[in-house]
C-alpha cells in the first residue's frame, strides 16, 4: 500500500469479509484475531483484484517496509529532518542498514538509495506539475543541498531538466507503486 486510497481500499476489503483489525498503515495490517484457512484465501483474492498482495515472508515484508517509510517521509511528510536515510531506515527496522541495502538490492534490482532518488524525482514532477512551489522552495522541502543538485539529478533520471519538464506536453508521472 502507497497512498491514503490504499489504506482505504484495504479496510473497505477486511470490512466486507467480516474481519476486524486493530490498525491499518502504509503496507501492514494489523488484525485482531488469526484468520483460519478460507478467510485467508478470501482476503487473498480480494486484496489480488484490487491489486494488493499478502505478503508473508520476512524480507519481503522488510523491503516492504523500506519502502513504505521512503514513500511516507517523501511523499506525505512535511517534516525536516536532517538524519541521513541510514540512520532512518535502520532505526525504524532495528537492523544494520548494510544488511538492509544489499537485502533491496537482491531483491529490487536497484539500489536503496536509487530507489529514494526515483521517489524524489517523482515527487518534484508532482510538485512542479502542481505549479505551486518555485525550484529553490522545491529542492528546499526535499532536502537538496542545492537547486543545482536537484536540477542535475533530476536530468540524470529523466533525461531532461526541470524547465524542460514543466513545459512539456507529457507529464512522464508514475503511480508510486510503479515506482
Amino acid at each position: 500500500m502507497v497512498c491514503p486510497r490504499c489504506i482505504s481500499t484495504v479496510s473497505q476489503i477486511l470490512s466486507d469479509l467480516n474481519l476486524d483489525f486493530k490498525a491499518i498503515k502504509l503496507g501492514e495490517v494489523e488484525l485482531i484475531s488469526k484468520l483460519n484457512e478460507l478467510q485467508r484465501e478470501a482476503l487473498a483474492r480480494k486484496l489480488k483484484d484490487s491489486g494488493f498482495n499478502i505478503i508473508n515472508d520476512r524480507k519481503s515484508q522488510l523491503i516492504e517496509q523500506m519502502k513504505n517509510l521512503v514513500v511516507e517521509k517523501v511523499h506525505h511528510s512535511n517534516e525536516e529532518t536532517d538524519e541521513k536515510w541510514a540512520d532512518i531506515i535502520s532505526g525504524e527496522l532495528n537492523l544494520d542498514y548494510k544488511y538492509l541495502s544489499s537485502l533491496f538490492s537482491s531483491v529490487e534490482s536497484i539500489t536503496f538509495e536509487q530507489y529514494i532518488i526515483n521517489q524524489k524525482i517523482e515527487r518534484v514532477k508532482e510538485l512542479i506539475v502542481y505549479d505551486e512551489l518555485t525550484l529553490s522552495e522545491i529542492a528546499f522541502q526535499l532536502h537538496y543541498s542545492s537547486v543545482a543538485y536537484l536540477s542535475n539529478q533530476f536530468k540524470k533520471v529523466t533525461g531532461m531538466t526541470p524547465t524542460q519538464f514543466k513545459k512539456s506536453v507529457d507529464k512522464n508521472r508514475k503511480s508510486l507503486d510503479e515506482i
